[in-house]
């Protein structure tokens, strides 16, 4: 049965190359299958022609390529593609791609669900099922370069782990595939195309830091005042603010890096002047560039987006400030790929 075989690209190189080496073959067949999993990201031990057919049947009886599959596709007015990717036990989650004039982007998941309970997040509105694997996390990039060059007739440019799931609560699993992707025997993509977003666990992005990762940090704040983050992510009661400032102060000084911060502003939550003056004191902590965001209704009113007014209240005070901002206007609306709609609704 395929349940009691090892997914094979749970394997590293050298221990591929043991492999073949206990059963009386050359190491080397064990980078010759490397690389087709990985840089050719092949998912058939039938079209590794470089093999001979006993070595083939050979894998095949003791490994499963457990490679996951875009289950549907939905294209939005604006370019965006939203993928329903079903995995090798037959859950599912979404990845998009999202194109503009200078680059198209995958955002792809980290886990089936989500370990935490933003109230305005429709992903989180679904019990953690699991975390995803390395190759799952990796699948997801292959599939959206793919529709990248077909229908944008470019490669993917950027990648941002801002789908389903919390990163940093899939820690080694996120970093792994990372470790993949940017690799020269894998996808070979900078690490500076990367964006992580997380939550805010204060613990794992400490961890990052220590770890000299190479990719870019955002953080889901939306807001700097504790009892109001609480009201609209009651998981903030576990990670206080002022442990979040220290770990960001901690990532900067051991990266150099400045922080994303990507901000909702919602009437009648964040929309005032004590809203956007803590935001401001927050952001001169550490150095920094604020995303405001457009709200993503999910279908039930307790949030709205707040007016434009407020928006350029927001604009005015961090500009005065010194302090980067831009608006960030949703992709693929129309189909539930934009920020927070991710939720397998099919």
């Amino acid at each position: 049965m395929t349940s009691e075989k090892k997914d094979i690209r749970a394997l590293s190189k050298e221990e591929l190359r043991d492999f073949f080496m206990s059963i009386g073959d050359q190491a080397f067949r064990g980078n010759q299958v490397y690389e087709w999993l990985w840089t050719k990201g092949l998912h058939s031990f039938d079209a590794m022609t470089n093999i001979s057919k006993e070595t083939r049947a050979h894998l095949e009886a003791n490994f499963v390529i457990n490679h996951i599959k875009v289950d549907s596709l939905q294209k939005s007015k604006d370019g965006t593609v939203k993928n329903a990717v079903k995995l090798h036990d037959g859950l599912v989650v979404e990845s998009v791609l999202i194109p503009t004039k200078k680059r198209t982007t995958a955002c792809v998941s980290s886990q089936v669900g989500c370990s935490l309970d933003c109230k305005f997040c429709a992903t989180a509105r679904l019990k953690r099922m699991r975390n995803l694997n390395p190759d799952e996390i990796y699948d997801q990039v292959v599939a959206i370069d793919k529709e990248s060059r077909l229908y944008h007739d470019r490669p993917l440019s950027n990648i941002v782990f801002m789908g389903m799931g919390e990163p940093l609560m899939n820690y080694k699993n996120v970093l792994e595939a990372i470790d993949k992707i940017t690799s020269e025997e894998g996808l070979g993509m900078s690490p500076k195309r990367i964006t992580l977003s997380t939550s805010g666990v204060p613990k794992m992005i400490k961890k990052l830091a220590d770890d000299k990762v190479k990719f870019h940090l955002a953080v889901s704040l939306h807001s700097a005042i504790q009892e109001t983050r609480e009201q609209i992510m009651p998981f903030a009661k576990s990670f206080h603010l002022t442990d979040l400032r220290e770990s960001l102060e901690y990532w900067y000084e051991k990266t150099n890096r400045r922080i994303t911060y990507e901000y909702i502003v919602w009437g009648g939550i964040n929309d005032t002047t004590e809203a956007i003056e803590a935001l401001v004191r927050f952001c001169n902590y550490v150095p920094c560039k604020v995303n405001l965001i457009e709200y993503n209704p999910i279908d039930d009113g307790e949030f709205q987006q707040a007016p434009d007014r407020v928006i350029q209240s927001y604009i005015t005070a961090l500009e005065k400030n010194r302090i980067p901002v831009t608006v960030r206007r949703s992709r693929g609306k129309d189909i539930d790929a934009a920020c927070g709609q991710l939720a397998n609704k099919q």
